[in-house]
């Protein structure tokens, strides 16, 4: 089960447990206020928190709860022309309709064959993948049998819980084969880095609770409805667990209304915030506004082309901005929250001050292509170029995770250093294309100069993806191949006739498939 390693969000300016003890400490050491603490909380445990009519009994609950066995096998991003072994794992998931039932992308990522049973079902039943969301951690599934469905009971989605207020997680989580049930506190909101795809920021509840591989998948619940879907935990605390609000689930349950999954559409900047006051002064922002700076606009993002470097942003669509980045009207969640909310297509307004002067830019949120490759992928067969023996791939966060691992990372720090900028593809380029490896060969033993490089041209014409790169070699009259890597001044030449001659052989020794 994915977990967070380290938070990575943007600076937090909220309320959290320890804050909230703090002030309940300074109320105890009050003598005139001490009774009447004491009669606060003897109310709190004698009285439910919620009102018995409105909560559904646990019996009820467990109708809608669902165990999901997933067996799994994924491609190996280094040698994309083999695949992994098969592995066992288990989630959780609920019914939100009569029969769809909703879980995590990493429960089913990968899947092969998969199957669920419900609480007191003795049989196991196949399981569908309709729609999955890699971007946001969320999957929908069905169970084709109506046999699954007899006697069950779905859940309602409910709103974002406040600070301090008890949820109950509710799955399948290791250690036993029988339905789980804990509690936890609210203990913070904030935007944070999900770590299914290791890069898409999205709200997130963190709770008290321990959330186990197997919990992953399961409702969270407050009041009898689902205030979040259970989806990671923290390895740097003990009972720290994450929840995926409802405000992303129904993002993504009105997003797959027509059929198809879109995904999420980025805004494309980077921020600063604005506490330095020479800063402030020297951009001659008036001390009573607060917003925070653009420091980079990303290529093919929503903003480019429409925000600059420099520009002070002070509220989006009409909701102030502050120092931080966080709304002004909630203190505690970020701006960009709202960009995550819209779809493409719809519009963005920010009021900005741009060389002294405010001013208001619209323009229409939409796709980044190149995120596809930030990510982390899952169910994809990893598109590759074998040429005399050279493995050619776009650079993508699977091939570097693993080309990280094997060792062989010698003259990489451009590769690395381009990923992680972001800002280089431009002149039509979509992806960089590496060459990262080869399989020996006497037609490639003088090569390993031009190993970990990223291709810049091919005899002359700038490479703009893998599929391109493919186009211009196969398409090529030319006897010589002539390869511009960035960086390099002397090119690598190879001849074609031979390089096609030496393939055939190679994979043929490595029992190579596909390409």
């Amino acid at each position: 089960m994915p977990a967070i390693s380290e938070k990575k969000a943007v600076t937090p300016n909220m309320m959290d447990s320890n804050k909230l003890m703090q002030k309940q400490k300074k109320i105890l050491h009050a003598p005139s206020l001490f009774a009447s603490t004491i009669l606060f909380f003897t109310s709190l445990f004698l009285n439910p928190i919620y009102p018995e009519e409105n909560r559904q009994s646990i019996d009820e609950i467990k109708k809608s709860v669902v165990q999901i066995r997933v067996f799994s096998q994924a491609k190996d991003p280094f040698s994309p022309w083999i695949s992994s072994g098969i592995s066992a794992s288990t989630g959780s998931g609920f019914l939100i309709t009569k029969n769809r039932i909703l879980t995590n992308a990493h429960v089913v990522s990968n899947a092969k064959f998969m199957e669920a049973q419900r609480n007191n079902q003795t049989e196991w039943y196949e399981l569908k993948v309709l729609f999955v969301a890699h971007d946001c951690d969320l999957a929908l599934l069905e169970v084709p049998d109506p046999e699954f469905y007899k006697d069950s009971n779905f859940l309602e989605l409910g709103d974002l819980p406040e600070l301090a207020s008890p949820v109950d997680i509710i799955g399948y989580p290791i250690g036993g084969s029988k339905i789980s049930v804990s509690r936890g506190i609210v203990s913070r909101i904030e935007q944070s880095t999900y770590a299914h795809s290791q890069i898409d920021s999205h709200l997130v509840v963190q709770v008290d609770a321990a959330i186990n591989p197997g919990n992953s998948g399961g409702p969270a619940l407050q009041n009898g409805k689902v205030v979040g879907v259970a989806f990671q935990a923290s390895t740097k605390g003990e009972n720290i667990g994450y929840i995926i609000p409802t405000g992303v689930i129904q993002h993504f349950l009105k997003d797959i209304e027509d059929g198809t999954y879109h995904g999420y559409v980025e805004l494309g900047i980077q921020t600063q915030p604005s506490y330095s006051e020479s800063h402030r002064k020297f951009y001659e922002i008036p001390p009573s506004v607060e917003g925070v700076f653009v420091t980079k606009v990303l290529k093919a993002g929503s903003a480019d082309g429409f925000l600059k470097p420099g520009d002070y942003l002070t509220a989006i669509d009409g909701k102030k901005i502050g120092r931080n980045g966080n709304l002004l009207e909630t203190g505690s969640i970020d701006f960009l929250e709202l960009v995550d909310n819209k779809f493409a297509g719809e519009e963005i307004q920010f009021d900005l001050i741009r060389n002294k002067k405010k001013i208001n830019v619209k323009f229409p949120a939409k796709k980044m292509p190149q995120m596809d490759n930030q990510r982390s992928r899952y169910g994809v067969n990893y598109d590759y170029l074998l040429f005399g023996g050279l493995v050619f791939q776009t650079v993508n966060r699977d091939l570097l995770e693993t080309w990280s691992k094997n060792g062989q990372t010698q003259g990489g720090s451009l590769l690395v250093y381009r990923f992680y900028d972001a800002t280089t593809l431009s002149d039509g380029a979509t992806e960089d294309v590496v060459l990262y490896r080869k399989l020996p060969h006497p037609n490639n033993s003088n090569s390993d100069f031009y190993l970990n490089m990223v291709v810049e041209s091919l005899n002359g014409t700038k490479v703009q993806s893998l599929a391109h790169f493919k186009e211009l070699l196969g398409s090529s009259k030319e006897k010589t191949i002539k390869i511009q890597f960035y960086g390099i001044q002397l090119p690598m030449i190879l001849d074609k006739e031979e390089s096609e001659r030496a393939d055939l052989e190679i994979k043929k020794t490595y029992h190579l498939t596909g390409n």
